[in-house]
């Protein structure tokens, strides 16, 4: 089964690209949330650029699984 790049719609704090990539990589969605937070902070914001632009480019889970 191929494995797709979603932010997710059920498990989302602000529009769910965290989540969608913690999925893809089997991760725990909080270590990606902190992480990026980290590295907003650690790059004067840049990360925050970086998620807008993947909340844009990142389609939305149309079929969320439990």
């Amino acid at each position: 089964m191929q494995k797709k790049l979603t932010r997710s719609t059920t498990n989302k704090t602000i529009c769910g690209v965290c989540a969608g990539i913690a999925r893809y990589f089997d991760l725990d969605p909080t270590v990606i949330r902190l992480a990026w937070t980290l590295g907003t902070l650690l790059s004067v914001g840049l990360g925050l650029i970086g998620y807008i632009a993947a909340a844009l480019i990142i389609p939305e889970d149309n079929c969320p699984t439990v």
